[in-house]
This record gives C-alpha cells, structure tokens and sequence, in this order.
C-alpha cells in the first residue's frame, strides 16, 4: 500500500494541479502494491491512471466549465467557453507579438514567478469599434483554455453609487475565486476623466474604487479591459495595466487577409486589391468582413462562378452608406 510519503504527495500534487507529479506518484503506489504481492490491486490502479490519463489527453484542448455565475453575480458576470483562437484573428504583426507574448508569459508564469517576475495579466485594449478588442478576449481564453467572463456594465452601474462599488468588489472578488479572462467592455463608462466639468462626486468615488481594485488585484485571472474612446479614460487608469494595446485600423495586407480568410470557400476571380484595399479605407475589420459576405452571397444567388473586384468594391462601398457610421 501507499507510504504517509506518498499519501501526502498525492495530496499535494493534486492541490498544485499538477497531473504528471499526481500521475507519477500513482504509479509509485502500484509498483509498491506488485512488490507487496497485491498484483490485482497494483493492475487496477495501473488501468485506472492510464484510463485517466487518456481521458485528460482527449479534453485539454478545452476549458473545464465551471459554475455558472449565481447569487449576488447573477446579472454582473456572463461566462463563455470560447473556441476562438489567436491564430483565426488577422491582426498587425506587431499587434500579434504582443498578444502572443501575454500567452506565452501566462503558460510560463510559475516560471517567471519562481524568479521574483510577474506575468503579463492586466492588459488595456483601445482603438475604434470592430477592429477586433472582444474577439481578441475570447482568443485568449480559448488559447489558454480558460472561461471568458462578461462584465454586465448595465448591472454593475446603478444610480446608487455605493451599490455600484460594492458590486466592483464581488467582481474583483471572483477573479480571485475562479481562474478565467475577465472582460470590461466600453471600461470608459466606469473610468472616465475625473476633471470632467460634468463629473459628480459619486462618480469619481466610483472610479477611485475600482483604481484600488485594480492595484489591489493579485489573481491569476487575466483582467481585459477595452475601450472605443481612450481619450474618455481618466489618466490614471494607464498606469494600473501591464500592458496598452492599440488597435489601428486595418492596413491593405490586412485588407486583402480578411477578404481571404472569409472567401475561403468561395473562388475568388482576379482581384485587384489596390482597388479592394482603397474602398475599404476608413472601414473596421468586421464591416470589411461583412461586406465580404455580401460579396460572397450575390455569387451564391447570381449563380456566378468567382467573386469579382467590382463585387467586393461595391459591397465595400455600400458600408460606407450605412447610416450610423
């Protein structure tokens, strides 16, 4: 049978999460229990560790789920599990070496930790609307396999101010309690200037609330937020993320990826993409998307053979006129 040793590093192993030491320790006990003369005992344990083993091997690649969000945070967290990754995003190469570099910090961050670093968590995202912010969250917590929670701003802000603070700390609470990436969208409407001539008094103790938060915050989640309008935040707010990442819009490379990746299945004639590139100037990463679609459907519906550059050039045009824009 197993030694106090190995009950005890059984224990520990499984309190760290560490599967391969839990595993190894496992197998330590079966070979004890063959030596011992338990052969049909040290089999069984031996089954069972490889039965688990497979198991684990066939479900890393996604999230464990975990309880939905209850209580007092029904209403101020929504979880996903996203399946998106940082390899489906197009992005700048230099946007895409900084958002690889937080991945690659938080896979290694016991590492950096065991040497006095901490790992890249707190990361502030600004740029203009659909440039691709919140596809950037789920990327991440699909590349790290973890939960993606959605902080409902309509829920946390209330015209009780105090209420609104103490709502922050459940929040802050359970980014201590769950592991996860933790999104705050539109983060201006928490965080704006407190010089502002319309501010109150309330509203700026809201904002000095969640700056404490925010410095007091030494989880293991990632906190995400983003932003539309960085000239809106408070300057402060700068200082508490490891890392401001800039979104700009799309450059012709980007372009031309975009229209790729979402004409994949469609055959593509022979496009000009200067031409393409030029009548999506001013356009977001999902409107020139979106316009690709409509490009790819009056294939479908035309019963044409290619996307044409007059296809793509009229559907991008017509984004243009949408009203609102």
């Amino acid at each position: 049978m197993a030694t106090a040793d190995q009950v005890k590093a059984l224990v520990r192993s499984h309190a760290q999460g560490d599967d391969t030491q839990f595993y190894s320790v496992a197998m330590q006990v079966a070979a004890r229990a063959s030596r011992g003369g338990q052969g049909k005992f040290a089999q069984e344990l031996r089954d069972l560790v490889d039965s688990v083993r497979r198991q684990a091997a066939s479900t890393s690649s996604r999230p464990i789920p975990v309880a939905q969000p209850r209580g007092e945070l029904l209403g101020l967290l929504t979880v996903s599990y996203p399946e998106t990754k940082m390899a489906d995003l197009v992005l700048e190469p230099h946007l895409r070496e900084r958002l690889d570099r937080v991945i690659l910090e938080q896979r290694q961050r016991d590492r950096l930790r065991s040497q006095g670093f901490q790992p890249l968590r707190r990361l502030l995202l600004i740029g203009p609307p659909g440039t691709g912010k919140t596809m950037t969250a789920s990327a991440l917590a699909g590349d790290l396999h973890l939960p993606l929670f959605l902080i409902q701003l309509d829920g946390l802000i209330t015209k009780f101010m105090g209420e609104t603070a103490a709502k922050l700390r459940l929040v802050f609470d359970a980014l201590k309690e769950t592991n996860g990436v933790y999104l705050f969208d539109e983060v201006d409407a928490l965080a704006g200037e407190r010089a502002r001539n319309n501010d109150v008094g309330e509203i700026r103790r809201v904002l000095n609330s969640f700056l404490q938060f925010l410095e007091r915050d030494q989880s293991d989640s990632l906190l995400v937020a983003a932003t539309n309008h960085p000239q809106l935040l408070d300057r402060a707010m700068f200082r508490r993320f490891d890392a401001v990442i800039e979104y700009p819009p799309p450059t012709a490379d980007v372009v031309k990826a975009l229209v790729r990746n979402r004409l994949a299945a469609v055959r593509l004639g022979r496009i000009v993409w200067q031409s393409v590139s030029k009548a999506a100037e001013g356009l977001s990463h999902a409107e020139i998307t979106l316009a690709a679609e409509r490009a790819a459907k009056d294939v479908i519906l035309n019963k044409a053979e290619t996307v044409t550059t007059t296809a793509l050039v009229d559907a991008l045009r017509e984004r243009h006129r949408e009203p609102n824009r």
